[in-house]
């Protein structure tokens, strides 16, 4: 099944719906909508349809994977009934929105082949061993998620845009201290990552040791939709890249160093993971512009395509106009030796 969120008008203002993807008949279902109905037909009243089908259907994809195993079944049950006019509509004549509003979000470097470009190649030093030794992440911001076709912002304080080609993988239910075994019942589904950044202020910030910040924090590319686990092999997805049409990224997730079950159970290791988490892959290798010694440029459309899930695909916006930025501090070394002087 994939899932997503659009953007459908209401009476005094526009409002997020759960949606049923059918890409190979070019629709969507509005999930709400079609319940709805669906309840009418079975005897319930307007009221206790509408209720009952909010309860089901929210604008959280979050809240409704929270449900369980019956948010699901509603949505099949949606699915296998008498589609309503109302509630389909062409897959291009929706706003999208990204298909999860993820409770939190981690993103590891899984690939090593993206390491050793970033390491070896661009640091001129070596791995290092705690890339071998743990699924090493850091936390994103999840406000900052956006969806298919919307335009990616361009910070102020940049001057270097990037991609990052990645899978994003969406968490169905709680769990404490997994083993792999049992972590991999806890995933969901799939949905594609693009890890947009702001390669100057990404390596400055770094030198703080603290992890990305301004760097990546202002933009997060999910979409279009997510694809659930029983439909997709999360080892074997190929991975493609497109800048302006021009493929620019090739790769696929049977090159994962850590599986899936694995990154999702040492996630879970003392602090849990929890429904509507998302957590990413990180850029498979050649994944993303600096690997290739290019950079993103305003106006540039980029497309990554995953097999079993989709195409998503962003604008780079117009860099924003400048703001305040912080001023240097004197350090106390640098005080006292005037004071010396």
């Amino acid at each position: 099944m994939k899932l997503g969120r659009i953007l459908r008008a209401s009476i005094d203002q526009a409002v997020p719906r759960l949606v049923a993807v059918l890409p190979e008949r070019n629709q969507v279902l509005d999930l709400a909508t079609m319940e709805y109905h669906r309840l009418l037909r079975g005897g319930a009243t307007a009221e206790a349809a509408q209720r009952l089908a909010a309860a089901l259907f929210p604008s959280s994809m979050s809240a409704a994977i929270g449900a369980g195993s019956r948010f699901l079944e509603a949505a099949q049950a949606c699915l296998d009934a008498a589609f309503v006019e109302e509630a389909v509509f062409a897959i291009d004549a929706v706003k999208w929105l990204s298909p999860l509003d993820p409770s939190m979000m981690r993103d590891c470097l899984a690939f090593e082949q993206h390491l050793r470009n970033a390491f070896l190649v661009g640091q001129k030093r070596p791995i290092p061993e705690v890339y071998y030794e743990m699924p090493v992440y850091y936390k994103g911001n999840r406000f900052s998620v956006i969806g298919h076709e919307q335009e990616v912002p361009w910070p102020d304080y940049t001057q270097y845009m990037d991609y990052e080609l990645e899978l994003g993988f969406v968490i169905g239910r709680d769990g404490y201290d997994l083993s792999p075994d049992v972590a991999r019942s806890h995933l969901f589904g799939v949905t594609i990552y693009n890890d947009f950044s702001a390669r100057d202020i990404q390596r400055k910030e770094g030198a703080g040791g603290l992890g990305p910040a301004k760097g990546k924090d202002f933009a997060t590319g999910l979409g279009p939709w997510i694809t659930t686990a029983d439909e997709v092999d999360v080892h074997n997805l190929s991975m493609i890249a497109r800048v302006n049409g021009e493929e620019w990224s090739r790769g696929s997730s049977a090159d994962l160093m850590w599986r899936v079950e694995e990154i999702i159970a040492y996630v879970s290791k003392a602090e849990g993971v929890h429904a509507g988490e998302l957590i990413g892959s990180g850029t498979v290798g050649f994944g993303c512009a600096l690997e290739l010694g290019r950079q993103l440029r305003p106006g540039d459309v980029v497309e990554l395509e995953v097999s079993g899930i989709g195409t998503l695909r962003n604008r780079i916006g117009a860099p924003g106009a400048k703001g305040w930025t912080p001023s240097r501090r004197p350090s106390s070394t640098t005080q006292q030796e005037a004071e010396r002087k």
